[in-house]
């Protein structure tokens, strides 16, 4: 099944941002736990690992132009 482009430049546009910030948080996040400044406990570690998934998820959205909810039937305001 082929994927159509289902959202507009603005969406596509915060996708991307959306998805660099939380991209950047999660190395933010990486250098903290590096430096000991915060514990590097279950709870850091899958913030982290959300952080850097969900960031992926946003600019793969953005970039294709295809958004997962919107596929599923979900609407967005954007």
């Amino acid at each position: 099944m082929a994927r159509e482009c289902n959202i507009d430049s603005r969406g596509k546009f915060l996708r991307l941002l959306g998805g660099s910030i939380s991209l950047t948080m999660g190395l933010v996040a990486v250098t903290l736990m590096y430096a000991e400044i915060v514990p590097d406990n279950w709870f850091t570690i899958s913030s982290t690992i959300g952080l850097f998934g969900g960031g992926a998820l946003g600019i793969y959205e953005g970039w294709s132009g295809w958004c997962i909810a919107r596929a599923m039937g979900i609407w967005t305001p954007i």
